[in-house]
């Protein structure tokens, strides 16, 4: 089978990874988070928190290797690329404003991406032994500075943040940082793992071991940890107080289909401990960054194990894994009342539109528009800071 080879120094196995990350938040937005008997959805036990923490830490990943790989860039070249990934940063906020507008009933999380972006910026001259350390220091400070700054801090205000929201800086700040459904400051966790694996050297099959054993295990590890210390009675007691009128392993089941970004505000700090989707908490972070570890490794040992012909078809049908920024975008313009009545059972129609607008656009060889066009400002960006008389460095994605 021929097909169209993809470009210089393109991880397919990463795309792959994209696309999962992609239909697993999809998933989380049109199937239902429980089954009729009551029970977690397969949906939502799959992919709820750890769909979107993938695309995070792909994110750190992307910022790595479009920053030298296992060798980071020094001097104007780093400087230039920082200066592309910023714009970039920019303009993949500025359209999460924007498809905040909708009323498409979800968390957009674009303009959170573009906030983890620039947060990045300042560790790109790390590697990984570094970075993999301050991912694990973050995973810890990060919740438990939240939990004592959020009581101090406008309420949280913006179902998604929208164009009029930047009338009012500090409390949207605040939400993009700290209150929000998937707050920058602890989300840099995630980010700083991503780097630590593209620094990483990800042709050797002993580095994507380590990432699909390594993540299992932190994964499994951390909800067997937050399990055995939530079911104490001192905790259990804690986590009740003022709040909840149930048991505590009710409590517990009503929280597993996901929180709002945080732990209550103002609550015991015993929340920390759980490792509910989207609560932000050690344990939390802790799950979701093995997870995905695990899925990269996963996808690099899969398409280094395949044919090329069996790898090329493979990067054909999860070519929507290329251009997730375009197909993000029209899946939440898709889950408008007007363009698509709300349908939970619809999950298989939307999964295949995506998909075969990805596997077109892979198979004739081109970019997503979306893609195309922060590819194409992001680049001029870096080209002013560059010397001009320098030649451009092939770019690795």
């Amino acid at each position: 089978m021929n097909g169209p080879a993809p470009p210089p120094g393109r991880f397919v196995a990463l795309d792959v990874a994209r696309c999962l990350a992609l239909l697993g938040m999809v998933a989380t937005h049109v199937v239902a988070a429980r089954d009729p008997d009551g029970s977690l959805s397969a949906a939502q036990w799959l992919a709820g928190g750890r769909a979107s923490a993938l695309f995070a830490v792909l994110a750190g990943v992307t910022i790595a290797v479009a920053t030298g790989g296992p060798t980071p860039y020094a001097g104007r070249e780093r400087a230039a690329r920082c200066a592309g990934l910023a714009a970039r940063a920019l303009l993949v906020a500025g359209l999460g404003l924007l498809l905040g507008l909708p009323d498409s009933g979800l968390a957009v999380i674009l303009t959170y991406y573009g906030v983890l972006f620039l947060l990045g910026l300042p560790f790109v001259g790390l590697r990984t032994p570094a970075l993999l350390a301050l991912a694990a220091a973050w995973a810890v400070v990060a919740p438990v500075l939240s939990h004592l700054v959020r009581p101090h801090l406008p309420a949280r205000g913006f179902d998604s943040p929208q164009p009029t929201d930047v009338t009012e800086p500090g409390r949207l700040l605040a939400e993009l940082l700290f209150t929000g459904y998937y707050p920058g400051l602890a989300w840099l966790a995630l980010l700083l793992l991503g780097m630590a694996i593209g620094r990483a050297d990800l042709t050797r099959r002993g580095v994507a071991v380590v990432l699909t054993v390594g993540g299992l295990t932190l994964a499994v590890g951390a909800t067997l940890v937050s399990g055995a210390l939530t079911a104490r009675a001192d905790v259990v007691e804690a986590l009740l107080r003022g709040r909840w009128e149930s048991t505590g392993p009710e409590v517990l089941d009503a929280v597993a289909t996901g929180m709002s970004g945080t732990t209550p505000t103002g609550g015991a700090w015993q929340w920390l401990l759980v490792v509910a989707p989207h609560s932000g908490t050690p344990f939390d972070l802790a799950h979701t960054a093995g997870s995905a570890a695990a899925v990269i490794g996963v996808c690099l040992l899969v398409l280094a194990a395949l044919p090329e012909t069996a790898a090329v078809a493979l990067r054909v049908v999860a070519g929507a894994g290329t251009m997730t920024l375009t197909l993000y975008a029209l899946h939440i313009l898709l889950r408008t009342e007007a363009l698509w009545p709300p349908d939970e059972g619809a999950f298989h129609w939307h999964a295949l539109v995506l998909l075969a607008i990805g596997a077109a656009y892979v198979a004739a060889g081109r970019r997503g528009p979306l893609e195309r066009l922060v590819g194409r400002l992001s680049a001029a960006a870096a080209d002013l800071v560059r010397t001009p008389a320098a030649p451009r460095p092939a770019g690795r994605e």
